[in-house]
């Protein structure tokens, strides 16, 4: 899946339908409202983004899916307009993968996503964590608990794959209505220990694999740590 975010219709429309038709799945945002709404669904496989857009512009877009570490390793190509050196630099500077410079070409455009994607193939193809008895399948957004599959909201779904990327490492609750809500949510912490409470329950004896860390919040521990 990849995500197009341009501002002008009629180029947006365009490479939407240029991806589609070379074997790729496509979909196109205007500005960074609704692409933010819909990487709460689904991630995807890479991002291509117009350095000018309405409101959030595509460096911000980039700073923050580089700074999550939920998203930080999606590849990202920005577009540039013909003679922006320094949005180029910029863009690289803030670990964008690739770029294009206006106008382009679909058969460009193309090659550049398969080979971004080729280069960066290690990330994007580490489909599947594991935790003892829990597999979770990120191609699939699934998770399994001894084979058997469970149902996970999307918050839940986000925090133990949060956990399951960095065993060991302990998470505030700040650091995880940081991460795992919004950018501007405001609730209370407390929100975190519900969630929490939830998928622990939903992991039956597994959720005991996350650990509370008094003062401190939470943590995976997996099972051959000491």
């Amino acid at each position: 899946m990849i995500y197009y975010v341009e501002d002008d219709d009629s180029i947006r429309d365009l490479m939407v339908y240029a991806l589609t038709a070379a074997g790729f799945e496509a979909v196109g945002f205007s500005d960074s409202i609704p692409f933010w709404k819909q990487m709460k669904e689904k991630m995807p496989d890479l991002v291509i983004l117009d350095i000018m857009l309405p409101g959030e512009d595509g460096i911000d877009i980039l700073k923050k899916l580089r700074n999550s570490p939920i998203t930080a390793d999606i590849p990202v190509i920005m577009a540039t307009a013909k003679g922006t050196e320094y949005d180029k630099v910029i863009g690289l500077d803030f670990g964008a993968d690739d770029y294009l410079v206006k106008p382009f070409g679909m058969l460009e455009m193309i090659s550049r996503i398969k080979s971004v994607l080729r280069r960066c193939g290690s990330k994007t193809n580490e489909a599947k964590l594991f935790a003892g008895p829990v597999v979770m399948d990120m191609n699939s957004h699934s998770v399994y608990l001894d084979g058997r599959e469970i149902s996970l909201t999307l918050k839940e779904f986000d925090l133990l794959k949060l956990f399951m990327q960095n065993p060991g490492l302990v998470f505030t609750r700040d650091q995880l209505v940081g991460v795992v809500w919004d950018m501007d949510f405001s609730g209370e912490t407390r929100t975190v220990d519900v969630h929490i409470g939830t998928l622990r329950t939903k992991l039956g004896v597994a959720g005991d694999l996350i650990r509370t860390i008094r003062g401190v919040g939470y943590k995976l521990e997996v099972p051959d740590e000491q």
